[in-house]
């Protein structure tokens, strides 16, 4: 970005927040020109502020072309935080054409313009959410055709902290924009986010509608500070005081007043080191978030949220803590989603796509436009209900070992097997029966063997216990169970259909 590009956009961010003052007559920090509003069949809700007393502020609202608006009276409350407080919930908009919402009010009036109506998704976690589109390796070719994508909207959030939960954002680091290369190419870790970004424009590609995109995001941060204090209470998590709901309190909570259509979330590398209660405060994050945004506005009690399964990190093939750990708890300990425990969930795997050469490290890989392709083909069947296809990559549906010949047969469901692409990825625990298996644990003292594929079909696949388990019996079987389980793209099971990876996956018990 040129040095005057830089300035002027600056100048634009300042003017911007300017115009959220608590107490005087403005829409709130997140609301201005070029952004989205949720559409039908939601209600958008937008608020802001007005100085006290006032007994009211009056709303309109008008699509382009129409000579006549929608008016909309609110009553100014006072409120803790801000002063005068007004809101009001728009009725149902489900047309593309631009609006213009006008404030007025005793001090005066605001407008902002160029306001479209379409879905509305957060984009939130850590550093891999927040690596810029500038860090790609595409970067270039994604702002060759931004022209394309002008109903594809952009806001970033500053990064903030709070040790209460506030009504409105701090600060913003990039108002509402329309796509460019101003507007996408920040500096590295600024804005704007690369894998929200490719998620929209692939999302409007299959939908055709505006698509509002919401960057909250920080690097190095862990569950803990994006999730209220409820949710860490009842996972029995230890208490950091200085740290814990700060950014859910300053960078999400803010939101919870504007009705939103769904979450994508990558976030998990900084609790790899001590992942045990990610397999709650992660699926309790998700349902609080949830019921407080339903609560506060129209956004529906159970929106889709979808994540990406941790990526890849170093080249160390010997490594088989935290990173697989954080993977399995992502799903609740189930392998897949959405589950009865995550419902209306979906996931993008990404253990198979490592960039050991990363400038900006490996556990920062550049690829996320496989990622985004990923998670919108799920998105397409769990938060639209638009195909029935395959979402997922193909996940086991039984085991049988066969004690004569030693081998185990393990049978897919749902899904065709592409050809295998590695003979690696599966291992297993094998002891005489009792000694390392109880109530479906595995004990400390367990080793588990690899065990390489001898024989598949479009089905299934049989692994070669022979060398593991000579006179032993089967206490468990899990697959790519590795911070880095393989080259790129070549993990061992794909499907033949979507070329989607088959996720992690751990059995624990005695197979049949």
């Amino acid at each position: 970005m040129t040095l005057v590009l830089q300035i002027a956009f600056v100048l634009c961010i300042l003017a911007d927040n300017a115009s959220s003052e608590p107490g005087k007559l403005s829409f709130a920090s997140y609301y201005g020109d070029h952004m989205v509003l949720q559409r039908a069949p939601q209600r958008a809700v937008v608020w802001g502020y007005a100085s006290l007393p006032v007994g009211s502020v009056n709303v309109t609202v008008k699509g382009a072309g129409s000579t006549i608006g929608v008016n909309y009276t609110s009553r100014v409350s006072p409120h803790p935080e801000t002063g005068g407080v007004w809101s009001v919930t728009l009725r149902p908009v489900n047309d593309t054409k631009p609006y213009t919402l006008t404030l007025a009010g005793r001090a005066g009036t605001e407008k902002i313009s160029d306001v479209l109506f379409g879905d509305v998704w957060l984009c939130s976690g850590q550093s891999n959410m927040q690596f810029t589109v500038n860090m790609s390796y595409n970067a270039s070719v994604q702002l060759e055709d931004v022209a394309n994508y002008t109903s594809v909207r952009v806001f970033t959030a500053q990064e903030a902290t709070s040790r209460v939960a506030l009504r409105d954002l701090k600060a913003v680091l990039e108002p509402w924009s329309i796509p460019s290369k101003a507007s996408l190419e920040g500096r590295e870790f600024t804005y704007f986010s690369d894998l929200c970004w490719l998620y929209g424009r692939y999302l409007h590609d299959h939908l055709m509608y505006p698509i509002g995109l919401i960057d909250t995001t920080w690097g190095e941060t862990a569950i803990e500070q994006w999730t209220s204090s409820a949710v860490l209470k009842k996972c029995n998590v230890t208490p950091k005081p200085l740290h814990d709901s700060e950014l859910w309190n300053a960078m999400i909570s803010p939101f919870a007043s504007m009705s939103l259509y769904g979450v994508i979330w990558y976030q998990g590398e900084s609790n790899a080191p001590e992942p045990s209660t990610y397999n709650c405060t992660f699926p309790g994050m998700i349902e609080d978030w949830r019921k407080h945004f339903s609560s506060n506005s129209d956004t529906r009690p159970e929106f889709p949220f979808g994540f990406v399964q941790l990526g890849p990190n170093h080249n160390d093939s010997s490594i088989t803590a935290g990173f697989p750990d954080i993977r399995w708890h992502q799903t609740a300990d189930v392998g897949y989603v959405p589950n009865t425990l995550m419902p209306n969930t979906f996931m993008a795997v990404a253990m198979d796509l490592p960039d050991f050469k990363s400038p900006w490290d490996s556990i920062h890989p550049r690829d996320k436009d496989t990622v985004a392709r990923r998670l919108v083909m799920a998105a397409m069947s769990v938060a639209y209900n638009l195909t029935m296809g395959e979402i997922q990559g193909p996940f086991p549906e039984s085991f049988q070992v066969d004690s004569a010949y030693m081998t185990l047969y393990v049978r897919y469901t749902n899904t065709v097997l592409a050809p295998i692409r590695s003979n690696h990825g599966f291992e297993v625990i094998c002891s005489p029966f009792g000694k390392y298996v109880r109530s479906n644990h595995v004990h400390d003292d367990a080793t588990w063997s690899s065990v390489p594929i001898i024989q598949s079909d479009n089905t299934a696949i049989t692994l070669d216990l022979q060398q593991a388990c000579a006179n032993q019996t089967v206490a468990g079987v899990r697959y790519a169970w590795r911070e880095s389980p393989c080259e790129y793209k070549s993990c061992a099971i794909y499907s033949q259909y979507t070329d989607l990876p088959a996720p992690p996956y751990l059995v624990v018990g005695y197979l049949p």
